[in-house]
Formats: structure tokens, sequence, C-alpha cells
């Protein structure tokens, strides 16, 4: 039995109740910014608590929008080194300056000294990432400092659907949060973002942006540059059935990511990243550390090719200081970013997982393991 990377979960219910709803829209016409989208808003900001949410068709664009309402065009914008590429293109696309910065390897995220470290006078945002879905016990330093120093914090929240740090939900530590409904996301609109803000004024200009900067829908006069950034109903039809189902899928991957840690307890060589106090995590991504030096690839061909477990993607393999699309922005080394990228594995998590697919994992990960290192 293969044990997949990732497993997208509608079931027949669900699939019959997203089919119906786009019959709907087909029949009716309303193709675009209609009721379904509405309805994924409302239900998705709920999800988080928070006052507003604007559905877009990426989580990129989504970044992008935020970065934009806050006016960082020619300025600089610090982001994470280990984080997808979409991060650093988003504050590209909207004419900013990314300054990379360093992680803390206990939660692959930001610390309010690495921003510090970077920060400049023309810094205007700084983009808090939630790796993995796990938001970092730093986040009140970071916001504090942005505070002081007029600094506008946006969160990446492309991982962290439905995740909390003391009872606070991802997407709402900062002016805004940015998220994506890729696929393998812990819920999906198969392709999709959204901004959740508290903000009224936020939640408005992000509405123009998303609709080629137009000052209201029926209106030909454009006041911003925006771009053609709208979620389609039939997506949002589908993500407005699957956000449904976001607090059970957490508890069931939570499940899941508690039998992996208890048993990676007793494998030395296998140094899970854990959950800091007060942290609620999705386990979108389940990140292990390896020991120093070790062969990953062949660590993952071995758990593949005996054991039929197929291990998910790194977050991230190379920092983005070192993509070559990015390395014109690279400010010097950022060990902690450049070791953890590295050497760390994720184990796959899907919000159905069977018992008997943790027991394989579980059986890859540690033989491969004991045979590499000992």
């Amino acid at each position: 039995m293969t044990v997949p990377a990732a497993r997208i979960v509608f079931e027949a219910d669900d699939r019959a109740a997203v089919a119906a709803a786009i019959a709907e829209s087909l029949a009716t016409g309303a193709l675009t910014l209609g009721p379904h989208t509405e309805r994924f808003e409302t239900a998705f900001a709920a999800a988080h608590r928070a006052q507003h949410a604007v559905a877009v068709a990426t989580g990129t664009a989504a970044l992008e929008i935020a970065l934009r309402v806050v006016g960082v065009a020619n300025r600089d914008v610090v982001v994470p080194a280990n984080t997808f590429y979409a991060t650093a293109a988003a504050v590209v696309h909207a004419g900013a300056r990314p300054v990379f910065a360093d992680v803390d390897a206990s939660t692959f995220a930001l610390t309010a000294a690495s921003v510090e470290a970077v920060l400049t006078p023309s810094t205007k945002a700084v983009v808090l990432v939630h790796i993995g879905g796990l938001i970092t016990p730093e986040v009140d330093a970071i916001r504090a400092l942005c505070d002081r120093r007029g600094i506008a914090l946006v969160e990446d929240a492309a991982h962290a659907h439905g995740c909390s740090l003391n009872d606070r939900m991802a997407g709402t530590f900062g002016l805004a949060g940015a998220f994506s409904f890729y696929p393998t996301k812990v819920t999906t609109s198969a392709e999709g973002g959204m901004i959740l803000t508290d903000s009224a004024q936020v939640r408005d200009e992000a509405r123009i942006y998303r609709d080629q900067g137009k000052g209201a829908f029926t209106s030909n006069h454009h006041v911003r540059d925006g771009a053609s950034w709208r979620l389609s109903e039939l997506n949002a039809a589908a993500g407005a059935v699957h956000v449904q189902h976001l607090a059970e899928f957490v508890r069931h991957r939570r499940t899941v990511a508690a039998r992996y840690t208890e048993a990676l307890a007793g494998i030395d060589a296998l140094t899970p990243l854990t959950e800091p106090a007060g942290c609620v995590s999705n386990f979108y991504k389940y990140i292990v550390l390896l020991p120093e030096g070790a062969d990953r690839v062949r660590f993952k061909g071995e758990v593949a090719d005996r054991f039929d477990v197929r291990l998910s993607g790194e977050v991230y393999d190379l920092p983005l200081h070192k993509q070559p699309v990015l390395v014109k922005y690279a400010n010097g080394a950022l060990p902690v970013a450049e070791d953890v990228c590295a050497r760390h594995v994720c184990l796959p998590v899907h919000s159905d997982m069977r018992d008997d697919e943790v027991d394989q994992v579980l059986t890859a990960v540690s033989t491969v393991s004991r045979e590499m290192f000992g």
C-alpha cells in the first residue's frame, strides 16, 4: 500500500454539494463575485474570528494585494529566507524589495531579533510566515517591534488554516493575513486565496484591487493598479463546502501528529519540530530534522523504495537568497535558514489518514533512520 505525500479529501456528500452549487451558478450565469464567494468569505472569516474576508484568485494574489494596500512600492519588505518563492514574488510584484531574514530553528519562523537585524530606514512591512501551520510565540514581540517602528505586519498564513496561538487565530495578528487554497492545503477551493483583516479600510481596498482596480463592480473607473484577481464562483462553491470541515480536519491531523511525536521520542536521530506552549497547529506539515550532514535524498529514497511511503515536500529545500531568480536580493549568509532547509523532511499527514498508514510511515522512518544514523 502506498502512503502518498498528500491526499485531498472530498467525501461523496461534499462532492454532491459542490456539484449542486456549481450547477446553480451555471444556470444563473453568476460566475464571479456572487453569492458563493460571499458565503466562502463569511465562513472563513468566522472560522478565524476575523471581522472581514476577501476572496481572491490565489494565495500569492492575497499577499500581493495586502502589500499593495500597505503601500510597499519602492520600499523594503522583510521576509524569512525559508519560505516559498511566492512570498518573495508577491513583494517584488508589489514593487518592493525583499530583504531576507534568518529564522529560529525551533519554529522555522522569524524572530524579533532576526527582523531587527535587517531593518532599514526604507522598511515598510514585515511578512511573518507560519511555516507548516506553526505560529511562533515571537509573534507578539515582532508585532511590538513593527508598531514601534511604524512598520506593517502582514501574515503569510498559506499553511495556517485553523491554527492559533493562545486562542488567537492565524491571520489576525497583523494588519492582514493571506491564505492559500491550493489543492494540498488543509481546506481547498482547487485554486484561490483569502485576505483576512479586522480593518474595514483594508477590506475595501482589497476588493478594489482584486477587480482590476475598479472603484465599483459596475464602474469602468480604475482607481488602483489592480489586476484580474477575482475568485470564480465555481472555486468559491468548492471552498465554501470544504471550509465547513476545517475544525474536523485540524483535529484529525493533530491526532496523527500526536502519534508521530510519541513514536519519534524514542528515535534520537530524528528531531520533530514541536508546538510551542499555547500553539494549536493544523500540522499542514509534520517537520522532522535529520542529523547534521545527513543524506536527505537517500533517506527519502529508502523510505519510498522500500516502504512505499512518499514524504511530503520540504518547507523549503532551498532558501530564497539562494534561489536563482532572487539571488540579486541576497544580503549575506543566513546560517540557521540554510541549515534547516538542508536537513529536514516532512512526514505525510492527511485529513483522513488511517492508523495503518501512520504505522507504515513510522516503520519506514524508524527503520531507515536506525540503519543510516545508528
